[in-house]
């Protein structure tokens, strides 16, 4: 094909192997601003349980770096954000949208690297996964010039979960509007992280807008040594400081540092109308910007292993040993909120669609399958990533406890279940069964899954197998770090921890609990 003056040909496949490449990039390299950030909230941080959970954090990013696995087991939804520069001609059969699911089919499923799949189609029926992760959501943009301009992101379903969106009246105060809406998030987009938030607009503009403000690069520090230059700067900090002031913390443990940035963009509005979204990105932050000038497909540099900060996660000498196979409710009932606790031996998983489809068994007279005896035994929320190479399971992290919430009475009352392994807070009903039945909920650290991962000596499926990532596994675990995060009485650490950090900080007065 010949080109005339200063077109740009951009070839099909170079399109799709730079989606790809990028895919694969972020899935196993934190941004270098993500981990500068995070190392600076770590130095500061004076809580322990969230000290402890920023170690594993930082430990995990940088076992990725040199293994080349997924930060988190969720290896998230794709979006891509793709502005064409109307200069530019394509060498290629298949549309901008295809060539990005192309490319996200190519890097879901790198045998070298394999990630979770955890797209559903028919969403409001069968939901049922559609193997490769795509389709992606992507948003594209003709433009002046003569390149095309891609930035891309994974983004975990735990996080993207607290999305908000509202409709303001003119006259009502965003700070005091955010501050009431974040407590409200709870720690299922797994803070530390940054928020993106969207002004004016319409509301599906608004909503963008915060999606788009989560590509922006990590500069609270830079803004705050030279000074916020415009209203919007100004914004930034203060929610900055005031979100960081309600001692949420890291994981929700309660602690100094809850969000390492907040971004915001705007654009005008209805005269009638003050449209505003707040998004949240996780601790697994997984975005990338690349271009594309018709030379080829884009190169990705590593960052240096030197430039990650020097922590190294270990378990604390007073941590409790618990030994899965002779665990009792007596001995749970010592165990104290935000405790460390090591776990060892056997352990069966389950989440959304296990616990439905246990229910649907329940509810019918029938028994459990073979293998899924819950008696005196903890369940694990988890999904993993498939293994590679001599891995037993992938990386395997904790999904959110509280979808689990409508399941947990049900589960502690018919199944002889004792305990619970999550990430984040519990909901009040799941908690008064909790109570009421004796059992604990132990919280494991979203945003280390690979360091998990490397406490599970075997994994086999032992039900529900076409359920993919969703089956119900029997992990063998040696040492699996947790922390006691609803006791036996009932006492949670996300409702202590917040209340007394937020206290300590003292920038906002403390209200009832």
């Amino acid at each position: 094909m010949e080109l005339t003056g200063a077109e740009i040909l951009i070839r099909q496949q170079d399109f799709i192997d730079s989606v790809a490449d990028a895919l694969q990039f972020i899935s196993y390299y934190h941004p270098s601003d993500f981990v500068r950030a995070l190392a600076d909230a770590y130095r500061i941080e004076q809580s322990p349980a969230a000290k402890d959970a920023m170690a594993q954090i930082l430990t995990n990013s940088r076992m990725c770096a040199q293994g080349h696995r997924p930060l988190c087991q969720d290896t998230g939804i794709v979006v891509a954000f793709v502005r064409v520069g109307m200069e530019v001609r394509w060498d290629a059969a298949l549309d901008i949208v295809e060539m990005v699911n192309a490319g996200v089919r190519k890097a879901y499923l790198d045998p070298d690297n394999t990630l979770r799949a955890s797209v559903v189609a028919d969403p409001a029926g069968k939901r049922k996964n559609t193997g490769d992760n795509t389709p992606a959501v992507v948003h594209v943009e003709l433009v002046q010039g003569d390149k095309v301009d891609v930035r891309i992101a994974a983004k975990g379903g735990g996080s993207e979960n607290k999305a908000v969106l509202e409709m303001l009246n003119p006259g009502d105060d965003i700070v005091e509007w955010v501050l009431q809406r974040v407590p409200e998030m709870g720690a299922g987009w797994c803070p530390p992280g940054m928020l993106g938030i969207g002004i004016g607009g319409t509301a599906e503009k608004a909503v963008l807008l915060a999606k788009e403000a989560l590509m922006l690069p990590m500069d609270m520090h830079e803004l705050k040594v030279r000074g916020a230059q415009s209203r919007l700067e100004e914004l930034r900090v203060e929610l900055y400081d005031k979100i960081n002031a309600l001692g949420i913390g890291a994981q929700g443990l309660g602690g100094l540092t809850t969000v390492m940035d907040v971004k915001i963009l705007d654009y005008p509005t209805h005269a009638a109308s003050k449209p505003i979204a707040i998004i949240p990105n996780c601790a697994a932050t997984r975005h990338i910007h690349f271009e594309l000038d018709g030379s080829g497909a884009a190169a990705f540099s590593p960052p240096r292993l030197e430039d990650y900060p020097d922590v190294h996660w270990y378990p604390a000498q007073d941590a409790r040993h618990v030994n899965l196979e002779t665990i009792t409710r007596e001995q749970i009932a010592q165990w104290q909120p935000g405790e460390i606790v090591l776990l060892s031996g056997k352990l069966l998983t389950g989440r959304d669609a296990a616990h439905k489809r246990i229910a649907g068994m329940l509810e019918r007279g029938e028994k459990l399958p073979a293998g899924v005896d819950f008696t005196n035994r903890f369940i694990y929320y988890v999904g993993p990533v498939d293994p590679v190479r001599d891995e037993v399971v992938g990386p395997a992290g904790p999904t959110t406890a509280t979808r689990m919430d409508s399941f947990t009475e049900m589960m502690l009352a018919q199944t002889g279940l004792i305990g619970m392994v999550g990430k984040a807070e519990r909901g009040k009903v799941a908690i008064e069964s909790i109570r009421n039945h004796g059992a604990v909920y132990l919280m494991a650290v979203g945003g280390a899954a690979y360091l998990v991962s490397k406490a599970i000596r075997s994994a086999r499926v032992v039900a529900f197998a076409d359920l993919g990532m969703e089956a119900i596994y029997e992990f063998e675990v040696e040492n699996m770090p947790v922390t006691v995060a609803v006791d036996v009485r009932g006492i949670s650490v996300h409702d202590t921890g917040p209340a007394e950090w937020r206290k300590r900080i003292g920038m906002i007065p403390v209200r009832a609990v």
